[in-house]
């Protein structure tokens, strides 16, 4: 390859900086401490090199610069595992402005790897960037990884901290990487990049990529972590309502803009249909966002087009706006190092940016619940191995029907076995490789007692009376933490503390709403045959629920928490089985009083429980008595019929609740005489959807009119 940089009269770093220079487009641009030592320990010493450096410094140039260094040398592309595919995009536009030819392979672009194939094949790649997912794909891992593996240039981990069990954001693909690093010859320079790493992590990372794990050969530097730019705070305030309120009051008082992060999916929706009605531009951007429309609302939040994203995790490692102006926290991230990375993409280029927690007392369940939910077990696993025994391929479906796991769960275990080499991901779905799998429990215990102890850090942060700054940089054991002189700890609070009453009632406003719609189910899941049910396809429409309703989601901002109240377990795990409280009541009423049925109901039934019969029969009571609707009482429960479990798949949800429930004498006498008028069908919560869809067809069999299923809660 010729370029204008491999002339024999320019030395190494003369070309290096000609690649710098026109990556950032400055002809004065000269490289920060550090990023030509480590270019050079990749490039002229072919090193293993381990770059901790903050948000912001330069860790993508090192790599640019190396890889054009390398192409001119006469080695092949440069191979970069990316987490994200908002990052890809961001590397492939940045390397086109140093003349890298980049290109990205991703779940966003499939039409076009057709077309990057060839070009890889053509030698016409400088450098390919891919998602770690990617690495386990089939084909590419069989047809394009071997010969891509044989002429690399140099190997990039993009936030390297992700392969460390330690890591803050540890994914189990990432663990593939190890594997991929010990099979290149030691002369094959790799880079590893991150700016979460505290000394166990980076310990960790250095073992991984160290030739013959010999981590005196590894090139490890390690900046300052501080942000002189960022101004950290933390309001405490008493509810959801007055961080709403805070946030419709003061949003247009932070400078430029900025990303507000809740922990929920749930929580950003309602909070960026707060702000949005409130007369503020700002969107949603979650895990249900299309692909599509991600990169259109980036794209707007880097023009200023809106005040903010309202954003969970999903707008995550690798988006990249040097302006950004601040970043506010609604509820806080389970650990310091979570919260550093997410805070440092503000202020990148820009002498001033605001950094706000606004935490809440429902966070530490949150962070519980997403972290027992990531680990695996041995029953589970072992349940896996046996629905693949005998060379059979299954795909996630037609395991579902076979193991009792969630899918998020079970989606999560197969990478975790994958990785192990227990079972392999091969076209059509997954086989097990004929190794067990072992689960080390010393390991996973050590991991969640280290989650645990980041969870009480994090708590720490919000009540502290030394500086923030140097507090986050010290959990990542920065040698050079210190007090920064901004925050609201070394100087006083810089932000409002008031809430003005228009500004909560308007925020009370919004929380206050009630009525999540239920779409019924309408097909049942495949394979129920394997589990003795005799259900398949589509669900007939005069056997089919209605729409229904619920009063909110248990993660909502405004009635997740007193539906949390009520609904919670005892010291034992034990459900609490009390009245329905008079203000949720009243919610109910008002759920009714705005469904938009095109028949009103004309009675009531009850779904029977076995955890809370008293909370349903004073709901449903209730409501006939208020609404004036007939009480038909209760369906039968099959005798001696089980506590259903809220973490079952949908297969064996389906399983559990298929012939859980009859249609007595007395019901079927009722139902006769309602004439086909609409049914309100009452639970206390809904979470896969089949208890309503089988007590619905149940009804609908024995001659009911219309069902309309209506709970308290839709747990997700």
């Amino acid at each position: 390859m010729t370029t204008p940089f491999n002339t024999p009269n320019n030395t190494l770093h003369d070309r290096g900086l000609a690649i710098l220079r026109r990556l950032v487009g400055r002809d004065d641009a000269e490289f920060h401490p550090g990023q030509w030592e480590a270019i050079e320990a990749l490039v002229a010493h072919r090193r293993r090199a381990l770059v901790v450096q903050r948000t912001g410094w330069g860790k993508s140039a090192v790599y640019f610069v190396a890889a054009l260094l390398q192409r001119a040398a006469g080695f092949g592309p440069t191979l970069i595992v990316s987490p994200l595919i908002a990052l890809m995009r961001d590397q492939v536009a940045a390397a086109e402005h140093a003349g890298v030819r980049a290109a990205a392979i991703s779940s966003a672009n499939v039409t076009e790897w057709a077309d990057i194939t060839r070009q890889l094949d053509a030698d016409e790649i400088d450098v390919l960037l891919v998602s770690p997912e990617r690495l386990v794909n089939p084909t590419f891992a069989t047809e394009h990884l071997p010969d891509l593996v044989g002429r690399l240039g140099m190997l990039v981990i993009d936030e390297a901290h992700c392969i460390s069990d330690w890591g803050h954001d540890f994914r189990p693909d990432y663990r593939r990487i190890r594997d991929l690093v010990s099979a290149l010859p030691d002369t094959i320079p790799v880079l590893a990049t991150t700016a979460t790493a505290n000394s166990r992590v980076v310990q960790d990372v250095a073992e991984q990529i160290a030739p013959a794990r010999d981590l005196d050969d590894v090139f490890v530097l390690r900046g300052p972590l501080a942000r002189a730019s960022l101004r950290l705070g933390v309001l405490n305030l008493p509810n959801p309502t007055d961080r709403l309120g805070w946030l419709v009051q003061h949003l247009d008082d932070l400078p430029g803009s900025g990303i507000i992060y809740c922990l929920t999916i749930s929580a950003a929706e309602d909070t960026a249909r707060a702000l949005v009605e409130a007369g503020h531009d700002v969107r949603a951007y979650t895990g249900r966002t299309d692909p599509e429309e991600r990169s259109t609302l980036e794209e707007a939040l880097r023009d200023n087009q809106v005040k903010a994203l309202v954003a969970t995790s999903a707008l995550g490692m690798g988006f990249d706006k040097p302006d950004l102006g601040f970043v506010v926290h609604l509820g806080a991230p389970s650990s310091p190092i979570a919260y550093y990375q997410q805070v440092g993409r503000a202020g990148r280029a820009t002498e001033n940016a605001d950094v706000l927690l606004l935490p809440g007392p429902e966070d530490q369940d949150i962070w519980t619940y997403f972290a027992t939910a990531a680990m695996p077990t041995q029953e589970r696993a072992d349940a896996v191995l046996g629905a693949l025994s005998e060379g059979q391929v299954l795909s996630v479906p037609a395991l579902e029907a076979r193991v009792d796991i969630r899918r998020s769960q079970l989606d999560l275990l197969l990478k975790v076995m994958a990785v192990d080499g227990a079972v392999e991901k091969v076209r059509g779905g997954w086989r097990a490789t004929g190794n067990g799998w072992v689960h080390d429990t010393q390991r996973y215990q050590r991991i969640l007692q280290a989650r645990h102890d980041e969870q009480q850090a994090m708590l720490t942060y919000e009540h502290l009376d030394t500086c923030r700054m140097a507090f986050l940089t010290g959990q990542l054991d920065d040698p050079s933490a210190s007090p920064c002189g901004r925050c609201d700890v070394c100087a006083g609070p810089w932000y409002p503390t008031d809430i003005d009453p228009a500004a909560s009632c308007s925020a009370t406003t919004i929380l206050d709403r009630v009525g999540v719609p239920i779409e019924p189910r309408t097909t049942w899941p495949s394979g129920m045959d394997t589990l003795g049910v005799g259900l398949k396809g589509r669900i007939g429409t005069e056997e089919m629920a209605e729409e229904g309703r619920v009063i909110a989601r248990l993660s909502d901002l405004g009635w997740g928490g007193p539906l949390r109240d009520l609904l919670r377990n005892d010291a034992n795990g034990v459900p609490i089985d009390a009245e329905i409280t008079p203000a949720l009541a009243k919610a109910c009423l008002k759920v009714l009083a705005e469904w938009d049925w095109g028949h009103r109901p004309a009675a009531v039934v009850r779904v029977p429980s076995v955890t809370r019969p008293r909370l349903i029969d004073s709901l449903a009571s209730g409501l006939a008595r208020v609404g004036q609707l007939q009480d038909l009482g209760w369906l039968d429960l099959e005798h001696n019929a089980p506590r259903l479990d809220s973490s079952t798949n949908s297969a064996y949800r389906l399983r559990d609740v298929h012939d859980r429930f009859n249609v007595g004498p007395q019901l079927m006498s009722r139902l006769s005489h309602l004439g086909g008028a609409p049914v309100l069908l009452v639970d206390d919560v809904i979470s896969s959807r089949w208890t309503m869809a089988v007590a619905a067809r149940v009804l609908r069999r024995a001659g009911s009119g219309p069902v309309l299923p209506l709970a308290l809660a839709l747990t997700h």
